[in-house]
């Protein structure tokens, strides 16, 4: 069974910014699929239950100018 996390992603002002951190993120080990709206930040990723979120959030804001808010339940 797979997990979905909502996290919201600040910095992200356009396609290229959706897209690269869209295209890294499915390339983790364990995440299955992830979606970004660019302008409101909202980003959707399903992973499996064992995969640590704090290291999604790691590669994200490893990235560029980008800064991530943990659900409460993942902080």
């Amino acid at each position: 069974m797979l997990t979905t996390t909502e996290l919201m992603v600040s910095g992200t002002h356009c396609t290229a910014c959706q897209a690269l951190i869209e295209d890294v993120c499915a390339e983790l080990p364990g995440v299955k699929s992830c979606a970004v709206n660019y302008q409101t930040g909202q980003t959707t990723i399903t992973h499996e239950p064992t995969l640590d979120v704090r290291n999604i959030v790691a590669v994200i804001e490893a990235l560029g100018p980008y800064r991530v808010v943990l659900p409460a339940s993942a902080a």
